[in-house]
C-alpha cells in the first residue's frame, strides 16, 4: 500500500512561516498589514479634510520606520 503524499516535511511541522529556502516574510508581512489597517484607520479618522486623510495614509505606510527611527533615537544609538 502506498503512503499518501504529505504537503508538509516532518521537519517543518510547527514552523509555519518557513518554506524550504529559509524563513519567509508571511507572518511579519500579516503583523504589517494588520498594523497597516489600523494605523490608516486611526489617520484618517483623525483628519480634518480630504488632504489629510491622504496624507494620513501616507503615514500609515511608513510608520513602522519612524517608529523604528524613534526608538533608536531614545536609545542614543
Amino acid at each position: 500500500m502506498a503512503k499518501p503524499d504529505k504537503s508538509v516535511d516532518e521537519a517543518e511541522k510547527g514552523q509555519i512561516c518557513k518554506s524550504k529556502k529559509g524563513w519567509s516574510g508571511g507572518c511579519s508581512g500579516a503583523i504589517y498589514g494588520l498594523g497597516f489597517i489600523g494605523a490608516a484607520v486611526y489617520f484618517v479618522q483623525h483628519a480634518p479634510d480630504f488632504w489629510m486623510g491622504v496624507i494620513g495614509v501616507i503615514k500609515a505606510i511608513f510608520w513602522p520606520a519612524f517608529l523604528v527611527y524613534r526608538a533608536l533615537e531614545l536609545l542614543k544609538f
